[in-house]
């Protein structure tokens, strides 16, 4: 049985800290995400006992996960905010984030989105092209400030997770390939509306190792020396995120054996002065989120049995996208001496890929309740209204005590911005 430390059985009820996930179904209807908001405690103090002492600024990577209440969880922690779109900046503005605190990242930043973060004040763009650059330049420019930089390089490192969330290789489409970076610099410095001021690097998600971040630091040492070489001084060294979480069997690096071996690298090549900046993402909320669901139907075939749930791959679409694998724990477990039939988890959405688990063996009826585990990250983040399927309200526990952070979608907001024409 995987089941995440804050997610329980307690007298055989699987619970959310201390409140039974049955009686929030209950109260709050399925599809459901349950949040746990200790776990979201605890993954962030790995983080600060492994920054202790250490010029180290986390930024929350929030596409994981941007419900206020999250965000709002770790700005109370001392978190900074990293963000890919002007959507994201809201949020942390309206939860009362520092801009100061905030780097902005993503490929495909748009005008009023940059015009957006300047006037903000963000602590730095992670700038990922050079056309992007220029426009960066052009932009502050009209709104008479200076925008501080940060290159974001590709430094053709594979870090051994799934293609889709790998980010670090020279055939994806993030960052400036590291043996440019030099020219793309120099051409930074040459804009009086830009100031340059530190290295972004991200190599992928979901990483369980800490090599592929050593080869990655190896190459940003260099160019950091290559720059200084040329005349160009940097404040800061961003190594992205990535740290990867337990969804069944893995054995995840922990922040510290990764800070460790990055501090040990500057203090041998002389870089102390360099403020580490981290993208947490995953490991922050990844195992701190159930899905709730329930099951509505068992069928029986010839080549497969399927649990017909209420979830759907619009409420959670990892497995589809990625093949992802998530536990599924019945919420109340039958102690039957039989072995249990084994089982695809699918949901009601006319798709053949719309399933959420495949080859369970589990005892389930009609009506059972099942805990699709590990889903705090990229579940509610990328779910959709595919179907005309409301999308499943968020709910926080902490400890016995359960906040609706965000509630069910009515059936008439599906389509209450929508007209039709007139004759």
């Amino acid at each position: 049985m995987t089941v995440a430390p804050h997610f329980q059985f307690q007298d055989g009820v699987l619970h959310a800290e201390d409140v039974a996930l049955e009686q929030l179904a209950q109260e709050h209807g399925t599809p459901l995400y349950v949040y746990s908001r200790q776990a979201l405690r605890d993954a962030w103090e790995a983080y600060r006992i492994a920054s202790e002492g250490r010029d180290v600024l986390i930024c929350y990577g929030m596409k994981a996960n941007s419900n206020l209440a999250v965000l709002d969880e770790f700005r109370k922690l001392g978190s900074g905010f990293d963000i890919v779109s002007g959507g994201e900046l809201a949020r942390v503005l309206a939860i009362g984030g520092d801009p100061s605190r905030i780097v902005f990242s993503g490929v495909g930043k748009q005008v009023w989105e940059m015009q957006a973060a300047l006037n903000a004040g963000v602590k730095c763009f992670n700038v990922e092209s050079e056309a992007e650059l220029l426009r960066l330049a052009e932009v502050a420019d009209q709104c008479g400030k200076v925008a501080p930089v940060s290159l974001r390089v590709n430094p053709d490192v594979d870090a051994h997770t799934h293609p889709y969330i790998s980010t670090g290789l020279k055939e994806n489409k993030f960052g400036i390939a590291i043996e440019n970076a030099l020219t793309v610099y120099q051409r930074a410095m040459s804009f009086p509306s830009l100031r340059v001021v530190g290295v972004d690097c991200h190599i992928g998600s979901q990483i369980t190792e800490v090599s592929p971040y050593l080869d990655a630091l190896d190459k940003l040492i260099a160019l950091i020396k290559q720059l200084a070489a040329h005349g160009i001084q940097l404040k800061h060294m961003d190594l992205g995120g990535g740290i990867g979480i337990r969804y069944t069997d893995e054995t995840p690096l922990t922040p510290k054996q990764l800070l460790d071996e990055v501090f040990l690298a500057l203090q041998a090549h002389e870089l102390t002065h360099l403020q580490i900046v981290l993208e947490p993402g995953r490991s922050l909320v990844g195992n701190a989120g159930v899905l709730l669901t329930r099951v509505e139907y068992l069928k029986h075939t010839e080549a497969r049995n399927f649990a017909i749930v209420d979830a759907a791959m619009n409420d959670l679409i990892r497995p589809t996208l990625y093949d992802a694998w998530h536990s599924v724990e019945p919420v109340t477990p039958r102690s039957g001496g039989q072995p249990a039939p084994s089982y695809d988890i699918v949901g009601p959405i006319c798709e053949s890929g719309d399933w959420l688990a495949k080859d369970r063996q589990l005892d389930l009826q009609h009506g059972d309740l099942l805990a699709i585990m590990s889903a705090g990250a990229y579940a509610f983040t990328m779910s959709s209204q595919y179907n005309s399927r409301p999308r499943a309200a968020e709910v926080m526990v902490d400890g016995a005590k359960a906040t609706v952070v965000r509630p069910r979608e009515a059936l008439d907001s599906l389509f209450d911005t929508e007209s039709v024409l007139t004759d």
